[in-house]
């Protein structure tokens, strides 16, 4: 499996990447492993390989829900600062 991932660098020296990367990787993974035990290429236990496969997909679908809370609500005013989005409890932020 080959993927490309943009990272960008933030000030102060940390890397990031787009959210959609990294759940888009989890759920290749995820799949990756579940089709190598479906072709018995693996000497791994078929249940643990189910079971870290669904701990990946839900781990992405948490940062999917998760990065949706701070989405802006009603697409307007995305990027100029007058919309509001949800922050991590639910509960509203300045956009």
């Amino acid at each position: 499996m080959s993927a490309s991932i943009p990272v960008v660098s933030a000030s102060g020296g940390p890397l990031l990447i787009p959210a959609h990367e990294l759940t888009d990787l989890l759920r290749r993974v995820a799949a990756g492993w579940l089709q190598s035990e479906e072709a018995g290429d693996t000497d791994l236990d078929a249940r643990t390989m189910r079971a870290l496969a669904g701990v990946l997909c839900e781990l992405a679908d948490q940062i999917d829900v998760e990065c949706i809370g701070f989405m802006p609500i009603g697409g307007e005013g995305e990027g100029e600062g007058g919309g509001v989005g949800r922050g991590p409890g639910g509960g509203s932020r300045p956009g």
